[in-house]
């Protein structure tokens, strides 16, 4: 985060300067039935969760129904890209493990940028709670996982437990509706972005294989030119786009995982604006006061030219006054939350299910492992570390939040769903233990929704 982002500020300046100057009029009806980023996140989260939560179920009837030869095929046909001079090849599953989800990482190293600069992270005091809150929830299930696996070759997936989805469990919360508190939400989308960030580092450190050098040479050329065009100032996308492919396919080369260039590109997107708030407005109304004057009654809007003209010099202003990293974070949530993290469930959650060994598969290091860690370790985790950092005095609850609601939310953040099933395919080369993992985090992920969703509604039933 080498920008000037102490600018990024001006974007809060400016939504005030508009509510005053333009208080009054029908134009400012229309602001107030917008919703706020904070709100807009929330609402694509809850329903990209029900989405994702369609998608599972059908994987899941794939990989036990006559088409499962059909599915798996699909999932594992090689595809290549390049020409004779240089080429990769792999499997249809790789691509979207690999390939899509860097998108889905780039998706959260803007959120972790966006929440450390202006979000729940941005005030020390206010960021200590999901923060202590996050590392609870992931030492603790880690530490289940591996008492649990000493000493066997399965003790490599202590990593899976510690992941929290948060589409999942905003889409839970979406079934509770106004009675849950928005600082009760907040704080979950805190806690998931430090969880995002651990998990990042965990596999960074844990689940890197032997490294090519030349090629993580390539990757830090790629990341030096990301540095460079931040701080020339450029704010079109296309620059970073090209290097961030450029890092993407460094490290898929490397050994780290390609996945890391994601968040890494994030970082590099510059976060200030351009332009400060106080000369946004009086353009603007400007602009809109020129656009009503010249109106012609019963006359299209794509038949009057000049006012096409200043309906682009409205857009150029705007994109003036928003940062890089909201526009990006902005178009690109809707293809992350609809389309790539769905694609992942599909590819992922479809294991075929044994019901006469299913006894054997729960009776298993691996599967009880993360079923505990998810489930035990969140609960505890979250709830302890919540506990100690308000009893001795260096946080207190957000408004409105009680230490059941925080339990009951830690429930919820035992739904491990996309970022376990993820770290535990880098963990395990035994298919086998892949297999219990996958049940192990399918099963956990259950439990947490459907208990977290009963707690919280006890928590909250004064509320109604």
């Amino acid at each position: 985060m080498t920008d000037n982002d102490q600018h990024f500020s001006n974007e809060e300046d400016t939504s005030n300067c508009l509510s005053k100057v333009l208080n009054g009029n029908s134009i400012q009806r229309s602001f107030k039935q917008a919703l706020t980023p904070f709100e807009d996140f929330v609402h694509k989260e809850a329903s990209s969760g029900l989405l994702l939560m369609g998608c599972t179920v059908g994987a899941l009837v794939l990989a036990n129904s006559a088409m499962y030869p059909v599915y798996d095929a699909v999932l594992h046909h090689k595809f290549t890209i390049g020409s004779d001079f240089f080429s990769i090849s792999h499997s249809l599953q790789h691509w979207i493990n690999d390939g899509l989800m860097a998108l889905f990482f780039f998706m959260v190293g803007l959120e972790i940028k966006r929440e450390i600069l202006v979000g729940e992270l941005a005030d020390r005091k206010q960021a200590i709670l999901p923060i202590a809150a996050a590392i609870g929830g992931m030492v603790v299930p880690a530490l289940i996982y591996a008492a649990i696996n000493s000493g066997s070759d399965a003790l490599a997936g202590w990593g899976v437990p510690m992941a929290t989805d948060i589409a999942f469990a905003m889409g839970v919360l979406a079934l509770l509706g106004s009675r849950i508190p928005r600082s009760l939400v907040g704080f979950l989308l805190a806690l998931a972005i430090v969880d995002d960030l651990g998990a990042v580092l965990v596999i960074a450190a844990f689940y890197t294989d032997k490294i090519n050098l030349l090629a993580l040479l390539f990757a830090g050329l790629a990341f030096v030119m990301l540095l460079l065009s931040n701080i020339a100032g450029i704010r079109r996308p296309l620059p970073y786009v090209i290097f961030g492919l450029l890092l993407w396919l460094g490290m898929l080369e490397s050994g780290i995982h390609a996945t890391l260039a994601g968040v890494i590109t994030a970082l590099t997107v510059p976060a200030n604006s351009h332009c400060h708030a106080i000369p946004f407005v009086r353009r603007m109304r400007q602009l809109i006061t020129r656009f009503e004057t010249i109106q012609e009654d019963h006359r299209h809007i794509m038949q009057n030219s000049e006012q096409q003209k200043l309906l682009q010099s409205m857009e150029n202003f705007v994109h003036c006054i928003e940062s890089p990293l909201q526009r990006m974070e902005h178009n690109l949530h809707i293809w992350v939350s609809f389309l790539i993290i769905p694609i992942f469930a599909l590819a992922n959650a479809g294991i075929p299910i044994d019901f006469s060994t299913l006894g054997t598969t729960f009776s298993d290091p691996v599967t009880i492992g993360v079923i505990g860690g998810l489930i035990g370790g969140k609960l505890i985790g979250i709830t302890f570390f919540s506990w100690l950092i308000i009893k001795i005095g260096l946080s207190r609850l957000p408004d409105g939040v009680t230490l059941p609601m925080i339990a009951s939310v830690s429930l919820l953040a035992g739904i491990g769903f996309t970022m376990s099933i993820f770290i535990g395919g880098l963990a395990f080369d035994n298919a086998q233990h892949l297999l219990n993992a996958k049940i192990g985090i399918l099963a956990a992920s259950l439990f947490a929704g459907i208990a977290g969703y009963i707690s919280l509604r006890l928590c909250t039933s004064e509320l109604e």
